[in-house]
């Protein structure tokens, strides 16, 4: 998994994933996005923040929860 605008260092935000540039956690995007706030009020809101990087953002969550391993009881 490559994901050019997405960083994360232990120095930045204790190591969560952020917007490359930004100190603008993924998971802010993701929660604020699914409180229903809308690209374009965060566009204004986050002027750092482009609509390919909340496109990367959501991308890279997708691609973290197409990875998980699902673990049932019976394991």
């Amino acid at each position: 998994m490559t994901h050019e605008r997405i960083v994360w260092t232990p120095e930045i935000m204790s190591g969560k994933p952020v917007i490359k540039g930004t100190r603008i956690p993924v998971e802010s995007i993701l929660r604020w996005l699914g409180a229903g706030t809308t690209v374009e009020k965060l566009l204004e809101e986050y002027p750092s923040l482009t609509r390919g990087d909340i496109c990367a953002a959501q991308t890279f969550a997708a691609d973290i929860v197409a990875n998980e391993r699902i673990v049932t009881a019976a394991e």
